[in-house]
């Protein structure tokens, strides 16, 4: 039962994915995300990692979204004009798209191609375990990270601000 649910979610993670990309207003965008985030975090569950799927949800969809959501209406951003695109962009956007889905095919079948599937390697993901990996390991980037939204927001601010 969790093989058809892993790829149930991990498909409407795709097709959330492209739409967060591929949508014309930044609200809609957002919202995309936060079902993004949402679905990563019914694929941690059925991982078994219920602190990081609690986790992703809480902290990103939650928190950060919110965040993200603000910006915009601060930004008082509306749908995104059409621009006329650069013929480079244009000459060079297909055979990089044929490039990485080739790519992609190649590094799957690779993996699937005579593997004999072994059951993973359990790990920890409770709380204990992984504040101990990011506040040991990891703590640089996890400051950088806190340091970037925060420059982030008052960039925001500011942009706001100016338009007053």
């Amino acid at each position: 039962m969790i093989a058809p649910l892993f790829y149930i979610f991990a498909g409407l993670a795709i097709v959330a994915g492209l739409s967060v990309v591929l949508q014309r207003t930044p609200v809609y965008s957002a919202l995309s995300l936060i079902l993004v985030l949402c679905t990563l975090a019914v694929i941690y569950l059925l991982l078994g990692a219920e602190f990081l799927a609690v986790v992703q949800v809480i902290v990103y969809a939650g928190a950060i979204m919110v965040l993200f959501v603000f910006v915009i209406m601060l930004l008082n951003a509306r749908q995104e004009a059409p621009t006329d695109r650069s013929r480079f962009a244009r000459r060079l956007g297909l055979p990089l798209l044929a490039l990485f889905l080739a790519e992609i095919l190649f590094v799957v079948l690779d993996y699937f191609s005579g593997a004999v599937f072994a059951p993973g390697q359990a790990f920890d993901a409770g709380p204990h375990a992984v504040g101990s990996l990011l506040f040991r390991n990891y703590v640089l980037p996890f400051e950088v990270t806190s340091i970037l939204i925060l420059v982030a927001v008052m960039g925001a601010v500011v942009l706001a601000k100016k338009q007053l």
